[in-house]
């Protein structure tokens, strides 16, 4: 069996709340992404980590403390991970991004994202290839290894595609909110995405 490796995305933040798009704006949790932090931290308990990785933006870096300090783990940072960078969009709500660029270019984003340019952000092609670049360094730095990585929904559903060999179309049907838990299993050659809860990956017996 080869590796496997946990991808978590981050806490809550006020934008979160706010339902503005981050991307590269390093915001930190907000109360309730710091309860949804220690609450990871108990429910993954059980798993037997051997590292612990972020994406080096606050939020995930953050995240990723809560659940790696318990295990006297240092997180270890890769911008790999970084959430899409959505240029002139961060900062924006979808009401605002519709006034601004238009209903058409937004519903298109709804639809397939793959084929929306935002000005001054980065494609979700660039965002899918520099993050399977980051999950293959993984799965070969730590065969038979469990590992976690906290990242952003972006990265997650962008790797839900390229893992089950999807269209980038099909980009939102991986979509986790906040502290939701993604697990990438390595068997036979075979890699898929799952997504599940905290609950699920610690078991009955869990906490």
């Amino acid at each position: 069996m080869g590796a496997t490796v946990y991808l978590v995305r981050h806490g809550e933040t006020h934008w979160n709340r706010e339902r503005r798009y981050q991307g590269w704006t390093d915001i930190g949790l907000n109360e309730r992404g710091w309860l949804q932090a220690a609450a990871l931290a108990r429910r993954l308990r059980p798993l037997r980590l051997a590292a612990v990785y972020a994406s080096g933006l606050r939020r995930a870096v953050e995240t990723a403390r809560a659940i790696a300090e318990p295990r006297r783990l240092q997180v270890q940072t890769m911008a790999c991970f970084r959430e899409m960078r959505f240029g002139d969009w961060e900062g924006l709500t979808a009401e605002e991004i519709q006034e601004r660029f238009g209903a058409a270019t937004y519903a298109l984003w709804l639809q397939d994202p793959s084929r929306v340019t935002i000005p001054g952000g980065e494609t979700l092609g660039e965002l899918q290839q520099r993050t399977a670049r980051g999950l293959e360094a993984l799965l070969a730095a730590h065969r038979q290894q469990e590992i976690l990585v906290v990242t952003h929904g972006g990265n997650i559903m962008a790797l839900g595609c390229y893992l089950d060999g999807r269209p980038l179309a099909d980009f939102w049907r991986y979509y986790l909110d906040n502290g939701q838990v993604a697990v990438v299993r390595e068997q036979g050659g075979q890699r898929r995405l799952q997504v599940v809860s905290a609950d699920q990956l610690a078991g009955p017996g869990g906490p």
